[in-house]
Parts: structure tokens; C-alpha cells; sequence
């Protein structure tokens, strides 16, 4: 498949003066809905990846492989431009390297890199930190020279504001901004005077970690102040799960499958899935 086309676009609304929130997807199905519902970028998270393949909690246990596999599943079934959460890459810069060839051969048209120190380091548990500045250079470094195609966005990610203070977060950014990196995400950001000095900081757009609240929940005010991608969490996910059980839980509470509730039409589920599209491949290839 080209997947040029798609980053080419993704790399267009980076350039617009608007904010955008992502559609947070965890599947082909969801990716396509969200697609059909207008949404402009896809957001395929870590945390959803981890709770999506393994059903386990966002620890760092999934491997590179098993994201890949599915970022390439929700890429194949439409057009959206996917913009992903890659971590820490990994492991170190050398990984990295292999987590950006990876993606972009699996189709995403953007991926951040982060500085947070993942795993969890022995004796941690309950405190998080950053990597030492030279090392999230090198990450970022390692990253940038493992892009093929140049129209692939990546952008440095950093969880400094709320673990070493808003300095070192801008610090950080401008560093990786030296580096090349086509954006910056920051994470802990809760003020709205904390947006403005990153955006007086920075020459290049700005992604937020979410949901906002009150202002940071504004798209006008964030879009002015060269914010181009602001999250809201990852509630479709959320969503599925509390649908399935209350599903499960009703049928095995006796209930007759004729009176559940919230189930997709039949034709909601053929739009999904593109069967019509597959019936006429049926049609022309098979004879039917």
C-alpha cells in the first residue's frame, strides 16, 4: 500500500492554524468509524495498545511487534492518517531506530518518542522520571535517522513539565527542536500560561496531552498559540469495554438476545466492515 498520501496530509494540517483532536481508535473497525465521522487524524495510543492485544495495564509489557501488527491492521483498513504513540522506542536509541523503520513500514503517519524512562526501572515503582538530557538527544537522534520516507512525521514527546518543572520540559524541547523533530508533545501541561511560554519557546507545532479542561479545552485558544493536535483521552475505548460487559452481563442474566439494547443496525455493521464492497468483489472474482 502508499502510505506517502496519507502522511502528506497529515503533514498539511500541521500547517493550518487550526487545533485538532485526534479520533482515538484502537482497531479497523473504530479507525474506519471514525474516518466516516470526519475526523481529520487517527490516535492510536500506547496505553489503548497495551489494554486492546494483551488486555493488560499501560506497564510497558507490550512489545514493538505486537504494536506494529496492529497499528498495520488499523492503517490497511482505510485513509486516516495515524498518528501514534511509540514510547520510549522501545528500549534505547538503537531501538529506537528499529520502532521508527517499523511503524513507517506499518503505515503511520506520524509516531512521538519519549524521554519518560520506561520500563520502570528496578526500585522506582511509584516515582517516574525522565532520562538523563544527552540520552533523550540520543533517542531522538536515533529516531530522525531511521525515517526513510520524508514525509513521515516525527515528533519528541517529554513528561517533564510534571515531573522536573516547565524549564526543563522547554529545554528539552528546544533540544529535540535543534535535533529536527517536525513537533513537540508535552504532557502535564495544565496552565494556560504554560502554553504560552512553550509556544514563545518553540518554533515548530505543538502537540498536548489531554483532556483539557476550561481554556486548555478551548481549540481557538490553543490553535493561537501554535498547539495543532490536543487529545481528549481515550474514551471509545472506555466506551466498547463497559458496552461489552453490560452485553455479557445481560445474556447471562437470562436476557433474550432479541431485547438487548445498543447493538449496531445490520446496516451500520455492513458500512463498517465495507460489505458491499465485498460483495462485488464476490460479484467479479468469484462468479456469484
Amino acid at each position: 500500500m502508499h502510505w506517502t498520501p496519507r502522511r502528506e496530509t497529515f503533514r498539511s494540517l500541521l500547517e493550518t492554524d487550526d487545533c485538532f483532536h485526534p479520533g482515538s481508535v484502537f482497531d479497523p473497525i473504530s479507525a474506519r468509524i471514525a474516518e466516516d465521522l470526519g475526523f481529520e487524524i487517527g490516535m492510536f495510543a500506547g496505553s489503548v495498545a497495551s489494554l486492546a492485544v494483551l488486555g493488560a495495564p499501560d506497564l510497558i509489557v507490550l512489545t514493538l511487534s505486537e504494536f506494529a501488527d496492529q497499528a498495520y491492521r488499523i492503517n490497511r483498513a482505510g485513509n486516516l492518517p495515524l498518528l501514534v504513540d511509540a514510547d520510549h522506542g522501545y528500549g534505547n536509541a538503537l531501538n529506537v531506530r528499529r520502532t521508527v523503520e517499523e511503524l513507517e513500514t506499518a503505515g503511520v503517519a506520524a509516531l512521538t518518542i519519549e524521554d519518560t524512562d520506561l520500563p520502570q526501572p528496578y526500585g522506582t515503582v511509584g516515582s517516574t522520571r525522565v532520562l538523563p538530557f544527552e540520552e533523550g538527544i540520543g533517542k531522538i537522534k536515533a529516531a530522525l535517522s531511521g525515517r526513510q520516507d520524508a514525509s513521515l512525521v516525527i515528533a519528541g514527546r517529554t513528561s517533564a513539565a510534571s515531573i522536573n518543572g516547565l524549564d526543563d520540559a522547554i529545554e528539552r524541547g528546544r533540544a529535540y527542536q535543534a535535533e529536527g523533530v517536525d513537533a513537540m508533545f508535552f504532557t502535564g501541561v495544565t496552565a494556560e500560561d504554560e502554553v504560552r511560554v512553550i509556544s514563545d519557546a518553540l518554533d515548530i507545532p505543538v502537540f498536548l496531552g489531554g483532556p483539557g479542561t476550561g481554556t486548555l479545552g478551548d481549540r481557538e485558544f490553543l490553535a493561537r498559540h501554535g498547539v495543532r493536535i490536543s487529545l481528549q483521552g481515550h474514551h471509545p475505548f472506555m466506551a466498547s469495554v463497559q458496552a461489552t460487559y453490560e452485553t455479557l452481563k445481560s445474556l447471562r442474566n437470562g436476557k433474550s438476545p432479541e431485547d438487548l439494547i445498543g447493538k449496531a443496525s445490520s446496516e451500520f455493521m455492513n458500512t463498517v466492515t465495507c460489505a458491499n464492497e465485498y460483495q462485488r468483489r464476490m460479484k467479479e472474482y468469484l462468479g456469484g
